[in-house]
């Protein structure tokens, strides 16, 4: 079974598999840098990604614990970091109530830093809960797709529909905007995947109506894991011969905890 690395320390594949906590304290957090050889993935969206206060670490503990399970070597990449002990690699890009154009706006720096081989993105809900002009969120989000495609052509990108939410009004809107990505994808090639993380939970599987709990957080990371595993390439770092373009951004953060 492979060894799982993290940024400080070397993980048993084995020992995660069988759920073992690691004597880690959230002092002890991964430190910037590249495991040596792990597939790199870049979680990426806002606070659902990050965590918020519900469940720091988000699906990504369950994701990692699913890879090292399976044996595979993977490094989790962002500019941010937290999670609780059992996460090895708490790197990721989740921001807490940005928009699509806020993430566009330093998509090209995130991915010239981290340089990742799989994305996994989850945006939408800041433009749906601070109804920022709406009816043209797929049409941002179709421009974020096209700046990833373009920085990052051989990258496997997997797309999340945004979760359901408990208000009336919200729920109506996210099931509007998830209605045209499927659309929106298929227009992307074939290194971009739809994953129907909506259909992983419902408005029981939320805290507050917005951010899942721990066990929806598991249940989004099972749905994030088998788009990954159907599409093996995801799961196996670039060849050091590969070439991919990258670019510089700008822009600040705004309101709205998600």
């Amino acid at each position: 079974m492979e060894t799982i690395l993290s940024r400080r320390t070397t993980i048993i594949a084995a020992a995660a598999a069988a759920g073992v906590a690691l004597n880690r304290s959230a002092a002890t957090a991964a430190v910037p840098g590249a495991a040596a050889d792990g597939v790199r993935i870049m979680p990426l969206g806002d606070s659902i990604t990050d965590g918020y206060t519900f469940y720091p670490g988000s699906y990504r503990v369950e994701l990692w614990r699913r890879l090292a399970a399976d044996g595979r070597t993977a490094d989790f990449v962002g500019s941010l970091a937290n999670g609780p002990a059992e996460l090895a690699d708490r790197d990721h890009e989740g921001h807490t109530g940005w928009r699509i154009d806020q993430l566009d706006a330093h998509t090209d720096a995130w991915l010239q830093q981290s340089d990742p081989r799989t994305i996994t993105l989850l945006i939408g809900t800041n433009d749906l809960n601070q109804n920022h002009d709406i009816a043209n969120a797929p049409a941002r989000l179709s421009a974020l797709i096209d700046r990833v495609r373009a920085a990052k052509p051989q990258c496997e990108l997997f797309v999340g529909t945004v979760p359901p939410q408990s208000s009336a009004g919200l729920e109506e809107r996210v099931r509007a905007y998830n209605a045209e990505l499927p659309g929106v994808v298929s227009r992307k090639g074939p290194h971009t995947h739809l994953v129907p993380i909506y259909d992983a939970l419902t408005t029981a599987d939320l805290g507050d109506g917005i951010h899942p709990t721990e066990a929806g957080y598991r249940k989004m990371a099972a749905f994030w894991y088998d788009a990954l595993r159907a599409v093996p390439d995801s799961l196996v770092p670039l060849s050091a011969t590969s070439a991919d373009t990258r670019t510089t951004p700008t822009d600040t953060p705004t309101k709205e905890a998600v």
